[in-house]
């Protein structure tokens, strides 16, 4: 009676299981039915807000569905995180981020209510910019190891600016000054239009800023440009130097952007996101608008932007705990 009763449940459960896999399955082929939210963790037309709504455009046409951007820029991004790591995983809430809370907050933050790697589910790595290092004119300064020269001579007497504590901006000059071993005061603005616009003031004496927000400063002859932050030299911007060419052997510090998903999204609905955007950014509309904002393409798998966040994360939790950065 007992293994009658043991075989009667064990047929209940499997049978329970396959009802949910088969309603899943129908979930996933009638998938999307209604409005996406795309959250964005960054403010309206910047940098990474760009590239998501020339992308979230033409997803609405492909997916025959509206995409309403959610922009949420609060805490350097994290608030965005939280937001969809929490959210159903139905497919119908996706974000769209960078590295700082993707791979670089866990190693800066005590307390942190997601974790990327577990609560997430990449979808794909979409676009990407180096920061370059841009300097005021009246430092006298015109490439990197003149910049080193000053900064060493007078440690503690040029300041410089960043998007705010733990931002991409923040690191890298981070990186830069142990590398180096020169002394620069660190002064937060809260955002990039402010940061660059103190060092075009000449409230700070340099900065790591993103291409396109701090050219129109160049432009004017309030700001020099010294390098490109990234390994080798940037495509967009090919007359520039990269740092690492330009006297500090072996510096690297970039930013990318992509979506992810939260974690449990069914994967025939990741799967067809990703195929979808990188058919968008094969779109020469697409590419043109990227690179007139001096951003480059990314694309590739699911899998490919996992392994992104994965050695982003431990390359700059290391850096994070070498310098002692910290978000004040």
């Amino acid at each position: 009676m007992g293994a009658r009763l043991l075989f009667i449940g064990l047929q209940s459960l499997a049978s329970s299981l396959l009802c949910a896999a088969d309603g899943g399955a129908a979930q996933t082929e009638t998938w999307p039915a209604r409005p996406i939210r795309l959250i964005v963790s960054a403010a309206a037309a910047s940098s990474i807000d760009i590239p998501a709504r020339a992308i979230a455009d033409k997803l609405r046409d492909r997916l025959g569905q509206p995409l309403v951007v959610d922009n949420r820029p609060q805490a350097g991004g994290i608030i965005a995180v939280e937001a969809a790591a929490k959210a159903l995983p139905d497919g119908y809430t996706l974000l769209w981020s960078f590295n700082g809370p993707l791979a670089n907050a866990p190693h800066l933050y005590a307390r942190l209510s997601y974790d990327p790697q577990k609560d997430l589910a990449p979808v794909i790595m979409t676009t990407g910019q180096p920061f370059v290092l841009a300097v005021s004119p009246a430092l006298g300064a015109s490439s990197v190891r003149e910049f080193i020269t000053l900064a060493r001579t007078s440690p503690g007497r040029y300041n410089y600016s960043s998007l705010g504590n733990g931002s991409g901006t923040h690191l890298t000059m981070e990186l830069f000054k142990f590398e180096t071993r020169v002394a620069l005061v660190h002064v937060p603005y809260g955002g990039g239009p402010a940061s660059a616009a103190a060092l075009a003031a000449g409230e700070v004496q340099a900065s790591f800023q993103v291409p396109a927000l701090i050219l129109p400063h160049v432009k004017t002859g309030k700001v020099r440009l010294l390098a490109v932050s990234t390994a080798r030299r940037f495509a967009l911007m090919p007359e520039l130097p990269s740092v690492a060419e330009a006297g500090v052997p072996g510096f690297d510090s970039d930013s990318w952007n992509g979506i992810v998903a939260p974690a449990g999204t069914p994967r025939l609905i990741v799967q067809r996101l990703n195929r979808e955007v990188n058919d968008i950014l094969r779109l020469d509309e697409v590419k043109t608008l990227l690179a007139a904002n001096l951003i480059r393409v990314e694309g590739g798998t699911p899998e490919h932007f996992s392994e992104v966040m994965r050695t982003t994360s431990q390359r700059w939790g290391a850096v994070i705990r070498q310098t002692g950065a910290r978000v004040d």
